[in-house]
């Protein structure tokens, strides 16, 4: 099939001239320059690029896309210490179809088209100019599994789609120029099925493990590629999206078994493939895009260049030198933090929660997310403990001092060195899927499904509450389970308070509350610590509640308005 190189439509557009890319075994990311059909067929290493090229498109959230915001800062996690930063607009009333926020819409089907792309013009190639080479069959099972990669890829980003918008238009092939702007919206649930679909397909069929080939090995630290897992994995969390009030109204038990037998196909391949749950710790760091065997990481997203300080610089705090604030976690974030010794909330009665040291024995997950005042050695430069009190060198009224009375550690590198003399720089990655998630999705799709905290049956032999527990258990967490016989309400109580410790700062609560339909709850206020220090050097802490706008018609997004203009079929969401 030849390429109709007349083809102009911007998605056409957007596939002639993408840029695409080659790999070595990090995965790196080198230039070349498509010229069409006939030219990506002469080389194997321009059909390789193209695919490895999809991947660098993958979302990942460090900042990069509001100033420095993260989308924790967009709901109850955080707090940006900028009240003019972007990411405010989310509940500052600046938000409309004019100003959509993320161009999610754009990039996507950008790299939707990528995909079909591929798909409608890149089969059954044999790069015959290859074949007296030695490495022939390892690269040609490799080019077999291209198309499965980017089948995975394509219903990834289909996903970010109906998650972020609802109904979206489904586009399987290259659209004729005919049809691009007049592609309507195709309802969410055949979005999900199409994911289902595509899923199910290529499950059984994509590379399970790319350093196991045997014969046909490809490169040895190909991490970042898709493999069953990561097939399975993104089933799973569509399947509980599926699932969730936010787009299954009438609660149908059919979709809650849907999301708990898909979870806990997740969690069947892991104890296959050897991931296990490690340290809380090793969540982050240069190491932690290691994958397989004793690893707890399912599908990574691998920041390029290798190295970097933009993270740090966005969310060091204020008083370190070259560290400018940021994304400043919640006292509402804090809260979640059960104590250690009791496994209640500090508000809880008999919790042991100290109102003078609020911070002494709290689940060991609050040291490792969060910098708090006194803190020696954050980051490791840092020869002060840090003084988020009122008047510290690190605290208000000091701008852009933390509003909240808290800084970031999670995701940050305390080793890397802002100092103008030993300036320095480390590989970040955006933790994409990994094992953990997958036991909170099972503990929730089973105890929807089931009914009851404690409830098996012969397909699921762990319940909800166990499910949950294995996540309290882990090795530098050792926080008290959850006991039998919790009601329902209690039950989920518990669930979404250990979801949102869990996952903090992993791009979950945003969307997590939404799918709920809970953010009347959540959304309309965030608590803040206001931390002032005594003559006889204690502390006082005060929380202080500071509001925020929330509007229904924000579980969705807007279609941007260029993108209407352009397509009179789409129609908008509701109330925007």
């Amino acid at each position: 099939m030849k390429l109709n190189m007349k083809l102009k439509t911007s998605m056409i557009s957007a596939v002639c001239a993408a840029v695409i890319v080659s790999c070595d075994d990090k995965m790196n990311y080198h230039e070349y320059t498509n010229y069409g059909k006939d030219y990506m067929e002469l080389s194997y290493d321009n059909i390789s690029g193209f695919i490895t090229n999809i991947y660098t498109k993958l979302d990942y959230d460090f900042g990069q896309i509001y100033s420095g915001g993260m989308l924790a800062s967009a709901c109850d996690e955080a707090e940006y210490a900028y009240p003019s930063n972007p990411v405010c607009d989310f509940y500052n009333g600046a938000w409309s179809p004019a100003n959509p926020k993320e161009n999610t819409w754009t990039s996507s089907y950008a790299v939707i088209q990528l995909c079909n792309h591929y798909l409608d013009n890149f089969q059954d190639l044999t790069f015959p100019e290859l074949k007296l080479n030695m490495d022939y069959d390892a690269k040609m099972n490799a080019y077999r599994n291209y198309s499965y990669e980017a089948r995975f890829l394509r219903a990834y980003f289909y996903f970010n789609l109906v998650r972020q918008y609802g109904d979206v238009p489904l586009v399987e092939h290259v659209p004729a120029t005919s049809e691009v702007n007049n592609l309507e919206r195709t309802p969410a649930v055949e979005v999900f099925a199409f994911i289902e679909r595509e899923c199910d397909a290529i499950a059984d069929i994509i590379i399970v493990d790319y350093t196991d080939l045997g014969g046909l090995a490809l490169a040895s630290a190909e991490t970042g590629r898709a493999n069953r897992a990561a097939v399975l994995a993104l089933k799973a969390r569509a399947a509980l999206y599926a699932a969730s009030p936010l787009f299954n109204p009438e609660n149908s038990p059919e979709l809650w078994l849907k999301a708990a037998l898909a979870n806990k196909a997740v969690l069947d391949i892991c104890k296959e493939h050897g991931y296990v749950l490690g340290k809380y710790s090793d969540l982050w760091g240069e190491a932690n895009w290691a994958t397989g065997k004793g690893k707890e990481m399912i599908f990574m997203r691998r920041m390029y260049p290798d190295a970097t300080n933009t993270l740090e610089g966005y969310n060091f705090p204020i008083g370190v030198e070259g560290g400018n604030s940021g994304n400043c976690p919640t006292q509402t974030l804090v809260d979640a933090y059960e104590m250690e010794a009791t496994g209640k909330l500090w508000n809880e009665q008999g919790s042991g929660y100290d109102p003078a040291n609020p911070y002494q024995g709290r689940d060991p997950r609050f040291e490792l997310t969060i910098a708090k005042n006194g803190d020696a050695r954050w980051p490791t430069y840092n020869t002060l403990e840090l003084q988020t009190y009122y008047g510290g060198v690190n605290g208000e009224p000091v701008s852009g001092a933390t509003p909240t009375g808290y800084y970031l550690k999670k995701y940050c590198d305390a080793s890397v060195n802002l100092t103008a003399s030993a300036r320095n720089t480390k590989r970040h990655t955006w933790i994409t899927y990994r094992l953990g998630e997958f036991y909170l999705n099972y503990a929730e799709a089973v105890f929807k499904y089931l009914g009851s905290a404690d409830a098996t049956s012969s397909e699921f032999t762990i319940s909800a509450r166990e499910a949950v527990n294995v996540i309290r258990s882990r090795t530098d967490v050792q926080m008290p389970e959850l006991p039998v016989g919790l009601s329902s309400d209690d039950f989920w109580k518990k669930y979404t308070n250990e979801r949102m410790v869990e996952l903090a700062f992993e791009g979950h609560r945003f969307w997590d509350v939404r799918r709920w339909k809970e953010a009347d709850k959540y959304f309309r206020s965030i608590t803040q610590m206001k931390i002032t220090k005594n003559a006889d050097a204690t502390f006082t802490y005060r929380r202080q509640v500071v509001d925020r706008q929330w509007d229904d018609k924000m579980y969705f997004f807007p279609i941007p308005q260029s993108e209407r203009m352009k397509n009179q079929n789409l129609t908008q969401n509701t109330g925007w």
